[in-house]
């Protein structure tokens, strides 16, 4: 979706002066936008891998990894070898790529929630009646588990905040801004599950295979979910107090004539002062009593649901227990995808059939299959990252950059939990740029996941800290467009308002975000709890 975006007017007595920040966020989009399309970007680092391998296997290149006795050679990517081992993995490296099923298969279950309306009424649900005072906490914690929805909860939330703001005599402008920060720095947090850890730990997966011995790390999807679950309550508590005593505070009152504006074009079909079809849809919070009965319904059936899951589970020689009995690993762990997905699906029926939204048997398919059409993006490129990933690891090229980036790392004292500080502070960096997060995981996980492993730190603390860095700067980067929504919805209370309006507002939130999600990770660190169910931080 690419909002358009109208030019505020000059203000009297010259032209606007361009500020500080002004300068360094025009300077990062016209960095940002030199960047090649991603495909072009992994396509680019495929020829560089294949080149450098081939160089290296043409010098003798080997490397070994610690504690292990094999001495690995380097193979080439442009040599007779390489070329049949192209030839003969092209598709099982696409096809084989565990994200790709697991995403896909997510999608098509958030779609049926999703366009039944059950997830966006649960939204409108949980704010609708909140109290006046814990209102920025319960929007800031709603939006901290906002990724189950994907971008779509970007396009929802902030609006459904803002007007939630404006109905309990609060400023609007404030659960815009802090709604829009909020889902964005909070994006990988939360105590649900979504396509975004799927798409996550299916590349941890591929990269972990890099070094011998890391394909037997833990990498299910839920080897976060502990501390993105901890990290999202303490995100909302700050969100909330950031919302409500740093951000409201400093905001101009919205202005009545041009709200009434804006209602007014919102009648007739256009955004005010923008061209027809720049609309955005103004929401409400109302929620009427057939879909409250439509949450009933799928709640209860969810939780009926679990709890059949979770008896046979625990049942003493059960099959859906581990080795000798174990609850974790067992099939359950391995398999929770496809039970989350009959989860999603149940719900998003149940819903659908109760509020009228789903009325026949091929509905809730043909919503799967319009979920999964908006994914063909994605799949091309998991189709160059599969490749790219695969010649990593066949070639030694991966191995060799992770023994030496860990050496490097260790020779300057920045293991354990600095190194990860610093890892964090590097994404946080790269996603100003790069701001696809499977894109830039697909980039940085190759080298700094079997690098961590060689430091002896399991793949779900280095998948935790990416974690950090592909949120907190999300919403400051130009590069996002939905940043130009949030102005363009802004403008509907603040018309004056221009993009370094929205980023400096935006900005109040980073530090404070980026802050708590390190402190949450550190405790977890120093205390050694586990991230996720049988996911250790160190080896």
């Amino acid at each position: 979706m690419s909002p358009s975006v109208t030019t505020a007017k000059t203000p009297a007595g010259g032209p606007p002066g361009r500020s500080a920040l002004d300068k360094v966020m025009s300077g990062i989009e016209r960095a940002g936008n030199k960047l090649p399309h991603p495909v072009l970007l992994f396509l680019g680092l495929f020829l560089i891998i294949g080149t450098v391998s081939t160089v290296f296997a043409a010098t003798g290149t080997t490397v070994t990894v610690p504690g292990e006795d094999e001495t690995l050679a380097v193979k080439g990517l442009f040599t007779g070898e390489g070329v049949r081992w192209l030839l003969e993995n092209f598709i099982p490296n696409f096809t084989g790529f565990p994200s790709l099923g697991t995403v896909l298969l997510m999608m098509a279950a958030v779609g049926v929630a999703e366009k039944t309306g059950l997830l966006e009424t649960a939204v409108r649900a949980s704010i609708a009646r909140a109290p006046r005072r814990l209102l920025p906490y319960l929007v800031a914690f709603v939006a901290c588990q906002a990724h189950l929805m994907s971008d779509v909860a970007i396009l929802v939330i902030p609006p459904l905040a803002a007007l939630a703001f404006k109905n309990a005599g609060r400023n609007p402008i404030a659960g815009l801004i802090g709604g829009f920060a909020c889902t964005c720095a909070g994006y990988a947090a939360g105590f649900s599950i979504g396509a975004l850890d799927a798409l996550y730990t299916g590349i941890t997966h591929q990269a972990a295979a890099v070094v011998p011995g890391g394909e037997s790390a833990p990498t299910h999807i839920l080897i976060n979910y502990f501390y993105t679950a901890a990290a999202s309550c303490v995100l909302a508590l700050i969100g909330g107090f950031l919302i409500s005593r740093v951000l409201e505070p400093r905001l101009p009152q919205p202005d009545p004539a041009a709200e009434s504006e804006a209602e007014a074009a919102e009648e007739s079909g256009a955004e005010p002062g923008a061209s027809a079809g720049a609309a955005t849809a103004r929401p409400s919070v109302t929620v009427t009593a057939r879909q409250r009965t439509g949450l009933l319904r799928s709640g209860l059936a969810v939780l009926l649901y679990a709890a059949v899951v979770v008896t046979c589970w625990l049942l003493p020689g059960s099959p859906l227990r581990g080795e000798g009995g174990a609850l974790v690993p067992s099939p359950v762990l391995d398999g929770i995808v496809p039970l989350l997905f009959v989860a999603f699906v149940l719900a998003g029926v149940v819903y659908g059939r109760t509020v009228g939204t789903l009325t026949r048997a091929e509905d809730a398919p043909r919503m799967m299959a319009e979920s999964i059409t908006g994914m063909s993006g994605y799949i091309v490129l998991i189709l160059v990252i599969s490749q790219v990933i695969g010649v990593f690891d066949w070639s030694n090229v991966g191995t060799l950059l992770a023994v030496n980036g860990a050496n490097l790392l260790e020779s300057a004292g920045l293991t354990g939990f600095t190194g990860l500080v610093l890892f964090v502070l590097l994404v946080c960096v790269l996603n100003l740029f790069v701001t696809s997060g499977s894109a830039l995981w697909s980039l940085v996980a190759p080298v700094f996941v079997p690098a961590f492993l060689l430091l002896g730190m399991e793949p779900a603390v280095t998948q935790a800290a990416f974690r950090i860095g592909d949120s907190a700067t999300q919403m400051i980067t130009p590069l996002n467009p939905y940043v130009f929504l949030m102005l363009t919805i802004l403008r509907r209370y603040e018309p004056s308002a221009q993009l370094g309006t929205v980023l400096s507002r935006l900005s109040v939130f980073v530090v404070p975000f980026l802050i708590a999600w390190l402190a949450v990770l550190g405790l977890f660190y120093g205390l050694g709890l586990p991230l996720g169910p049988g996911a250790d931080i160190h080896r």
